[in-house]
């Protein structure tokens, strides 16, 4: 499954997108040019279990070090995910 970006200057969105529908999304706020606050994830209920929550938190933080900014991950899941994955430290704010 293919997960889309988009945003905006003060906000965006991770997506997976399947028959145009989004079965899981993962929104933030931009909080200056170097911050990133993940505020929600969510995955749809046929899509839940197969492990799309963490590949939008890893979406994020290849993002985050591909343009050199850092994540504050407000979200409970996220908070999660980065508590559960030490090699995504290097972004956490």
């Amino acid at each position: 499954m293919e997960i889309k970006h988009k945003s905006n200057s003060t906000k965006g969105v991770f997506f997976i997108e399947k028959d145009g529908f989004v079965g899981a999304e993962m929104s933030y706020s931009k909080a200056g040019e170097s911050l990133i606050i993940i505020n929600h994830t969510e995955v749809k209920e046929n899509f839940k279990g197969i492990g799309l929550g963490l590949l939008l938190v890893e979406s994020a933080v290849k993002y985050a070090r591909e343009h050199e900014i850092k994540i504050m991950p407000l979200c409970p899941f996220a908070a999660a995910m980065f508590k559960k994955h030490a090699e995504f430290k290097d972004v956490l704010k």
